[in-house]
């Protein structure tokens, strides 16, 4: 099991803002997203490298340093030597390694250990991932656009509603920039942003809102009484996912759809969302436990008529799931349109849609492999003492 980065001279950073975060409720706190530039950026990105006696290796990344610390520090001893084509069993194996490893951080760093095995797999059988997971269920996969990082002022995001309608987007998300820290003005200018990009894409069109975690119940419940007008498709992550009972209270006081998952690991804790009314469920396979959990996700989801549309930080993981479940288990997946380009960046080949949905790679695997013509310099990590 090896770890390495790679650097390389990127696209710039295009945001131009960010979404209200936690730490908002604290004056002064400044956002690491804030700001954007027109020059090319250097980019830093961490890979898993699982390779075999016999040959085939599976390859993932960008992963987070932290995900890679622990590979290195907590899983890779009890890997080392094993069968590895066996991943339920290696899965089932990395959850009872530490008492404390059953959630967070911990789960992260095993995700991308199991997704790296699936692509093992995947080069082993000389096919694609979906392939060995019952798929393809459909030839092409819906995205909505993500638009994270975009402006939030109400004329410039109803340019930018409208033009992304117009490239073939079947839905889009927009993410508001204001919590409780910012007041009833903060309240307002969230609802004048909903309400122009509703205009700007008229009735009808699935509309989405994103909070990330950034309000408290009282907020939320204003909110969204704010935004029945508006008719969203969904309204994510109001509050933390692990506040269940808000969820609960939340969900029976409004006709929107509450969505969250995110930031949640494991089909335990996806039970305890689907139990609290949430109707939409946003689980990451990078962090929620890799493909193999995601697939039981998926079924526990199905037994509750909810489907998942997994957080889209990367891109080809949960192309792969999607393209193995019924369109009515994992309807569409998330594009963020401002990331997508940065987060694939060393890749040979960069997933992009066409007229709103993605095609099936057909090569072995995942199909991510690295461009040494981007990569300025690369370097084994270890994190020995």
């Amino acid at each position: 099991m090896r770890l390495f980065r790679v650097e390389g001279q990127g696209p710039a950073w295009t945001f131009e803002n960010r979404a209200v975060e936690q730490l908002d409720l604290y004056p002064g706190h400044v956002s690491a997203t804030t700001g954007a530039g027109d020059e090319a950026s250097q980019l830093i990105a961490w890979y898993l490298s699982i390779e075999t006696d016999d040959g085939p290796s599976g390859l993932y990344g960008p992963i987070d340093r932290r995900q890679a610390f622990l590979v290195a520090t907590e899983l890779r001893q009890h890997l080392l030597g094993a069968d590895a084509l066996a991943t339920e069993a290696l899965h089932d194996r990395m959850l009872r390694v530490h008492r404390h490893g059953r959630a967070g951080l911990f789960v992260n760093a095993i995700s991308v250990v199991d997704v790296a095995l699936w692509d093992l797999r995947g080069k082993a059988a000389g096919l694609p991932v979906y392939r060995l997971l019952g798929g393809p269920t459909r030839e092409r996969v819906p995205v909505y656009a993500s638009m994270l990082g975009s402006s939030i002022e109400p004329e410039r995001a109803a340019e930018l509603a409208a033009e992304h309608r117009g490239l073939g987007f079947g839905a889009q998300k927009w993410f508001f920039a204001f919590g409780p820290g910012a007041g009833y003005e903060g309240l307002q200018r969230n609802l004048s942003m909903a309400r122009a990009v509703r205009e700007a894409v008229g009735e009808g069109y699935p509309l989405m809102f994103d909070a990330f975690m950034g309000w408290d119940a009282t907020y939320a419940a204003d909110m969204l009484r704010g935004l029945e007008p508006v008719e969203p498709h969904w309204v994510e992550e109001p509050v933390p996912s692990e506040r269940l009972d808000v969820f609960r209270r939340l969900a029976e006081g409004t006709s929107i759809r509450l969505a969250t998952g995110e930031h949640a690991t494991t089909r335990w804790q996806v039970k305890g969302l689907l139990d609290a009314g949430v109707g939409v469920i946003q689980t990451d396979p990078d962090w929620s436990g890799g493909i193999t959990e995601q697939r039981h996700i998926c079924s526990l989801c199905s037994a509750y008529d909810v489907p998942v549309v997994a957080h889209g930080h990367a891109i080809a993981v949960p192309l792969h799931v999607a393209a193995s479940h019924s369109p009515q288990v994992v309807p569409m997946m998330e594009y963020l349109v401002r990331i997508q380009e940065r987060n694939q960046f060393f890749h040979e080949t960069i997933l992009r849609p066409v007229r709103g949905a993605l095609d099936l790679p057909d090569g072995p695997g995942l199909g991510i492999e690295l461009d040494p013509a981007k990569i300025d310099d690369q370097r084994e990590v270890t994190f020995e003492d």
